[in-house]
């Protein structure tokens, strides 16, 4: 039964709201971990029916062994819906059993009530705006360049051009030169380029942090990833920096840290000291990291613009003042972060994001950062819009930053399904005096620009009309 303790501890935390489920799922030990997420997230599709399946027969009521609704949804899940219960014979596999004939009964007439053909048209569907968001792959620069990635999909078949329109289809990222966009259809799960760390799942908004806080790439830099786990900012960041200077990534969960470390190890990041502590803890005044220049803060949040994930199968958005609390302890935890990263002496920029859709956690947080005593001792400003990715179209909402347009322009926003990204917000707060791009950023930002122009197809020349208007 510990298979189905496991599953049940993983929609604990679900129910908790204590992550999304991905972040949950990392936790769980790998040699379980896809055969409890693959049971989670079959449970979840099914719940809504699965419960009303166990309401219908009693099965909680009469069942005392049956210690949580959570428990019985997934075995009633596996008995209706899989191959039956699998787990050796005991006290509460028999409590279910005991219910055999009356479950399926139930789940009969609940299918001929909706009208459901098969078991599969009762599953939750998936959130519409996920089919507008392409498979992103970050190409691992600390592995190979984009010169050789582009040469070796092309040998496998695929074509440049526009990723929703053909499986066969990839484009190069307008916004983050190593970033490549695939349909969504196409898995790189099992790739060997992904097994061996040579390419990056990554969400195109979520490449953004890294991109903008713009590290140098010299041996005497020093960054901070406040909220490293499980990983994928950090190897952007390690990438950018090409595996010079240090990296410190801290992560205070001893689970998470595991998963952040062999993702490191996996995406060949080098330059990174990954520390198992809660960066809140971490002194400034402490000479270990006297140099730190940049630090990136992507804390906890709510998680509201996540939908090509399988949050959309959480019942996420609370109604009312229970989900107002909720966002105000994230708020007033996230502030708490820019306020800390704030007092380290060195820092120039640091990068704030969230992949969060609520402005109590967006520009409210970064308005009233700016009215800290950190923010104010310290200098720090937004940085102007031409060093946070100024051609990107969505910006802040000036109604939401007290009317103030100019700091506004300075935000960056993506909105879910209409940006071909996931809900996200990224700020850059820089110390007055440190305004500019870093030199190896500005060279490794080079380097990709020119690989991707020499491998982007031709426009073709518009004919010219000969109509009037």
């Amino acid at each position: 039964m510990n298979f189905y303790f496991e599953a049940v501890a993983v929609l604990d935390k679900l129910d908790a709201k204590k992550g999304s489920i991905k972040g949950v799922l990392a936790s769980v030990p790998e040699k379980n971990r896809k055969r409890t997420a693959a049971l989670v997230i079959e449970t979840l599709k099914y719940k809504q029916v699965l419960n009303e399946v166990i309401d219908a027969a009693q099965l909680l009521k009469q069942e005392k062994k049956l210690s949580s609704r959570n428990l019985a949804l997934v075995l009633v899940h596996d008995l209706l819906l899989a191959r039956g219960i699998q787990a050796g014979d005991g006290p509460i596999k028999q409590a279910v059993l005991r219910h055999r004939t009356r479950l399926n009964g139930e789940f009969q007439r609940l299918k001929i009530k909706r009208g459901a053909k098969t078991q599969e048209e009762l599953a939750q569907t998936d959130d519409s705006r996920a089919a507008s968001i392409p498979r992103y792959i970050r190409v691992n620069l600390t592995c190979w360049s984009l010169d050789e990635a582009l040469k070796v999909f092309e040998a496998q078949g695929f074509e440049q051009g526009d990723p929703l329109s053909s499986k066969k289809a990839f484009k190069i990222d307008d916004h983050i030169p190593d970033l490549l966009a695939f349909h969504p259809s196409v898995k790189f799960t099992e790739d060997p380029l992904y097994l061996s760390g040579k390419i990056i799942l990554q969400d195109k908004a979520s490449c953004f942090p890294a991109h903008v806080l713009c590290p140098p790439s010299n041996d005497r830099a020093q960054v901070i990833d406040a909220t490293a786990a499980p990983g994928n900012k950090t190897s952007h960041l390690s990438a950018i920096m090409q595996n010079k200077g240090k990296l410190f990534a801290f992560e205070r969960d001893r689970k998470r840290f595991t998963t952040l470390k062999n993702m490191l190890a996996r995406a060949h990041c080098s330059n990174v000291e990954a520390v198992n502590l809660d960066f809140l803890t971490v002194s400034p005044e402490d000479s270990k990291f006297a140099g730190v220049t940049h630090i990136l803060l992507d804390p906890s949040c709510s998680g509201s613009g996540i939908v090509n994930r399988m949050d959309h199968l959480l019942d996420n958005e609370e109604e009312g003042d229970g989900n107002y609390e909720r966002l105000n302890k994230l708020a007033a935890f996230q502030l708490k972060m820019i306020r800390h990263a704030m007092k380290f002496p060195s820092v120039k920029r640091i990068a704030y994001s969230t992949c969060s859709i609520h402005a109590i956690e967006n520009e409210h947080v970064v308005g009233q950062a700016l009215k800290t005593e950190e923010a104010v001792v310290g200098h720090f400003k937004l940085a102007h819009r031409e060093e946070v990715l100024p051609n990107w179209h969505r910006r802040g909402i000036a109604e939401e930053m007290n009317g103030e347009v100019d700091n506004a322009s300075r935000l960056v926003r993506c909105s879910p399904g209409e940006d071909g990204t996931n809900g996200f917000f990224v700020s850059l707060f820089i110390r007055a005096g440190a305004e500019g791009e870093s030199e190896g950023q500005s060279k490794l930002k080079r380097k990709s620009d020119d690989e991707a122009t020499r491998h982007r197809p031709a426009k073709k020349k518009k004919k010219q009309s000969t109509a009037t208007t």
